[in-house]
């Protein structure tokens, strides 16, 4: 009976991607003797993945050490580009040149053409896709993949394809591009492909669905990311992206909750060692926080994901317009756009729109709503289409052409409605019936209002219910400042509750069903930010708002 030792152990938790098992493994086996480079290659690529930065740089440069002293050029010359790989995900960009230049002097040293002469031409075009130098890319990975296939190195091989299909997609090639990474997928799916350029397939062409506004696919994809990652549960690199992505898309259906939950899990796994998640994390928090009205924690929240190395846009901006502050949003909104590349711009189009117009600046507001209508109209896309249909509207009704806003509108909404986000198509109705009452259609624009607000309530939308409730309420002359966030109705709901009366009894005292009546003093609570009715009852006492019971004296 053979015995078996920690070599063949971490061997065999190695194969079955079982990461912290396969790292203590080959741990184990340094002290009883040591490790061959490519064993010593495995133990590095476990520490990478359970985020130990340190310790798998340092076994990957000692299998670089070893390839080396039994003359094996070609590997460590991989070794060598992976470190480089490695340190320019970390944003160590001078280390990352030294390892790069390492490895192309030892492939040009090499008396044989070999695979690495691939990933090396891999990475000096993603150095050209980050100048912007689309073309010039697109060949270089096309030289990369046909180096891959001579030699058939799988890794390579999805890694020049992958490139190849984000280079078409900023040609605007955008169908050719698609096509090419969907191949990609399919082939990191079927197997054979490395987990480090598995995990970097899986993250960039989730990121691919959003320069292509290709929600469907976005969605498909981040599913396929989950199910991988969830195969490697020691895994760290790669979860925290996969969380990020999947709390935006429950964000955008209206989960806000899970995707709150979510998006603290990538801000975990981005502390454990995924730093590519730390950015998405806060951003997403942020996003949840802004819509609920907690501006204070989505301030903070969007200021530790500026701490990644990206500007938070365009949540800050759009934080700063629902903070009444439309001359800072335009400020931020307009640097950001100008800063921007052709494909990060388009993210921020929509934003754009809605911040002109509520700066009032309505040439600058066309201007963003006309390429953004050209976008939709060359993508076809339904998100696109969306994102163009409300913005069309909110600008059409700011120049006075109601008609025109709510076929708009409807459009948007029908396209929002298809996508299954409904805090959107909520704000679709709230203004197209906006553009309804211009058209002196009251009933049926309250008919949307109603509709709108169904949805708000069901989300926790305070800012979005506030909003509502001054297009629904007439403001008076002399507005009552402590009524805070509450709508009129509210306001009066809440004296009753601070006069110790149940629902049922408020509910007669105003003759309401005692479900509208819980809906108020749920909305109340949470407007407030209170957690029971006694804390109500002292803002009540606080703000002025605990008057008198109706019908007494």
């Amino acid at each position: 009976m053979t015995v078996s030792t920690a070599l063949d152990r971490g061997r065999s938790a190695f194969a079955e991607r079982r990461w912290l098992d396969a790292s203590s493994e080959f741990a184990q086996a340094v002290q009883e003797g040591g490790l061959p480079a490519e064993d010593l290659e495995r133990s590095a690529t476990a520490a990478l993945l359970l985020g130990r930065f340190d310790d798998g740089i340092n076994a990957l440069a000692k299998a670089h050490e070893e390839y080396l002293l039994v003359g094996e050029a070609a590997a460590a010359a991989r070794c060598a580009a992976w470190l480089a790989m490695q340190f320019r995900y970390a944003g160590k960009q001078a280390a990352a040149g030294g390892w790069f230049a390492r490895a192309r002097r030892l492939v040009e040293e090499h008396a044989e053409p070999c695979a690495v002469e691939g990933f090396l031409l891999v990475q000096q075009a993603l150095g050209q896709m980050y100048g912007r130098d689309f073309e010039g890319a697109r060949q270089v990975f096309a030289r990369a993949e046909h180096i891959a296939e001579r030699f058939q190195d799988r890794d390579v091989l999805a890694l020049s394809r992958l490139g190849q299909g984000q280079a078409l997609i900023r040609l605007e090639r955008v169908d050719e591009g698609m096509a090419l990474l969907d191949e990609v997928l399919a082939s990191v799916m079927s197997g054979g492909v490395g987990p480090f350029p598995s995990g970097i397939v899986y993250c960039a062409l989730i990121e691919s669905c959003h320069l292509a506004f290709d929600l469907g696919r976005a969605q498909e994809w981040t599913i396929a990311l989950d199910r991988w990652c969830a195969s490697q549960t020691d895994l760290v690199p790669f979860q925290g992206q996969c969380r990020m992505h999947r709390a935006e898309i429950y964000c955008l259906h209206g989960a806000w909750s899970d995707a709150l939950a979510t998006a603290r899990t990538a801000q975990e796994l981005s502390r454990r060692g995924d730093r590519n998640a730390m950015y998405g994390g806060f951003y997403q928090q942020a996003e949840i926080q802004r819509l609920r009205g907690k501006f204070a924690e989505a301030e903070e929240s969007y200021r530790q994901a500026h701490q990644a190395g990206y500007d938070p846009q365009p949540g800050l901006a759009l934080l700063r317009l629902a903070q009444g502050k439309p001359a800072a949003a335009q400020s931020l909104i307009r640097r950001a756009a100008e800063e921007a590349g052709t494909f990060s711009r388009r993210m921020l189009l929509p934003a754009m729109v809605e911040t002109e117009v509520a700066a009032g600046d309505l040439p600058a507001a066309q201007a963003a709503a006309a390429e953004l209508e050209s976008l939709a109209e060359a993508t076809r896309m339904p998100w696109a289409m969306a994102l163009a249909g409300y913005s069309a509207g909110i600008l059409l009704l700011a120049t006075g052409d109601p008609h025109g806003a709510a076929k708009a509108l409807r459009g948007a909404w029908n396209n929002w409605s298809k996508l299954e986000a409904p805090y959107e198509a909520a704000r679709c109705q709230v203004k197209l019936g906006m553009a309804l009452q211009e058209l002196g259609d009251d009933e049926s624009a309250q008919l949307e209002f109603a509709a709108a607000r169904t949805i708000f309530n069901d989300l926790g939308a305070i800012p979005a219910l506030s909003s509502l409730d001054r297009l629904e309420t007439p403001v008076s002359p002399t507005p009552v400042a402590s009524a805070g966030p509450l709508s009129p109705r509210e306001a009066e709901v809440l004296r009753l509750v601070a006069a110790g009366m149940s629902n049922r009894s408020i509910a007669s005292a105003l003759f309401l069903s005692e479900k509208t009546v819980a809906r108020h003093v749920s909305n109340i609570l949470l407007k407030l930010d209170v957690p029971s009715r006694s804390a109500a009852t002292a803002y009540a006492f606080n703000h002025g708002l605990a008057g008198r019971l109706p019908g007494t004296r």
